[in-house]
């Protein structure tokens, strides 16, 4: 059986398929994050607390991985891609009438389960589906999807919220997710390399555990949990930020800074070519210190030059994304499934650790309290990266020793 193959119309029809998944699932997950502080003033809650709206859903999904990627394994990929975006949807119209701020928690960590069913698996489907020669770039444009869905979500819903309310702004992307899960289910082809097999608990639990023996793996799952807890605690405090003073700027003019995110649809794209031809280690580096970059030049009272370190800080993070999660997909022999599933639960805890703990640095030491969170975590991100590389030499070495 033939792999899909970058410049085959099989290969653009995949990548179209879970470009729209991805743009549903992150398009509907982070539609609270430029609401927080309306749901501060709205709901009478801190911003710490508002930020729950973001984090329960993201700790729930990332629990929830693991259970959808194993559950994948002997249902199938496509199938439960498709019930997961279905159910996303549909939950997002039935925020739009929470009646109470607890009511809109509660939905939203429905979201956060049946968001798992996508990530995980769509990872899988590509490490299994696509020729290996192709991988880089096919996982970065499914990436691209993940920053357009995030970038339309939050512009919707700030432009919503400015013209009509936020409740309306949750209807017309809930409906717009509808349509777009249409178009996944008829453009992705169905698997060729996918083998079902029983859910069996024993081997399910000893494939968990041989990823995680494998220390080359942890790395890139703590990898996954600094990057993401940086780039979440960044967003969801910069709309405190600059909804005060001296910037004063309104729910809508907010939203549209998210647009910075389609530097994050060439980036990651960009990246996965890079490491093809350069190599994951030398690309992922780069991207870190990019972020860093970005991030710091966020701190100065200028408007122009914070939105300078957000593109910057964004421009880095999904290159640096794409190349560590299409790296799980190459190290990872076996169970790839899981192996993403544990990926992306570190990704997504470090969302809900760093949005929730960043809301304490923005109360005691205001912005610059918040960049100092940020730059510890990507200062572990790079000890971890080094961590890495020295792993990755002493394997090369022992493979040449061999021979």
């Amino acid at each position: 059986m033939t792999y899909l193959q970058k410049g085959t119309k099989e290969f653009k029809l995949a990548n179209l398929a879970l470009f729209a998944a991805g743009f549903i699932i992150f398009a509907n997950l982070y539609i609270t994050q430029p609401l927080l502080p309306q749901f501060s003033e709205e709901f009478h809650v801190s911003p710490a607390i508002a930020s729950l709206s973001l984090s329960l859903s993201t700790i729930v999904l990332s629990v929830s991985l693991i259970f959808f990627g194993s559950l994948s394994e002997a249902w199938g990929r496509k199938r439960l891609m498709t019930i997961s975006i279905f159910a996303a949807s549909i939950l997002t119209i039935a925020l739009a009438f929470s009646p109470s701020f607890e009511m809109l928690l509660l939905l939203r960590m429905a979201q956060g389960f049946v968001f798992a069913g996508v990530p995980a698996i769509a990872m899988a489907y590509l490490g299994e589906e696509v020729d290996p020669s192709s991988l880089g770039v096919a996982m970065g444009l499914y990436i691209s999807g993940n920053s357009v869905g995030g970038l339309a979500g939050r512009i919707i819903m700030g432009t919503m919220t400015d013209l009509f309310s936020w409740q309306i702004g949750m209807i017309v992307l809930g409906l717009l997710s509808l349509v777009v899960s249409a178009y996944f289910v008829w453009a992705l082809p169905e698997s060729k390399h996918f083998h079902p097999r029983p859910l069996k608990i024993k081997s399910l639990t000893q494939s968990l555990i041989s990823h995680l023996k494998d220390p080359g793996l942890v790395c890139l799952f703590g990898i996954a949990f600094t990057l993401m807890g940086a780039f979440v605690t960044l967003y969801n405090y910069i709309g405190y930020k600059l909804v005060g003073p001296p910037y004063n700027l309104s729910a809508g003019i907010v939203g549209s800074i998210f647009i910075v995110y389609l530097v994050g649809t060439f980036s990651s794209a960009w990246f996965g070519s890079l490491s093809d031809k350069f190599g994951r280690q030398k690309v992922l580096f780069s991207g870190i210190f990019i972020m860093f970059t970005g991030a710091l030049l966020t701190l100065p009272e200028s408007l122009i030059i914070k939105i300078v370190g957000i593109i910057i800080f964004t421009f880095g993070f999904f290159g640096s994304h794409s190349i560590a999660s299409g790296w799980v997909s190459f190290r990872a022999t076996k169970d790839k499934a899981q192996a993403s599933s544990l990926y992306l639960f570190a990704y997504y805890f470090g969302s809900s650790i760093g949005g929730t703990t960043g809301g304490i640095f923005w109360n005691n030491f205001g912005w610059s309290g918040v960049i100092g969170f940020i730059s510890a975590f990507l200062i572990t991100t790079i000890s971890l990266t080094v961590t890495l590389m020295m792993l990755n030499r002493k394997a090369a070495f022992e493979n040449h020793l061999q021979y």
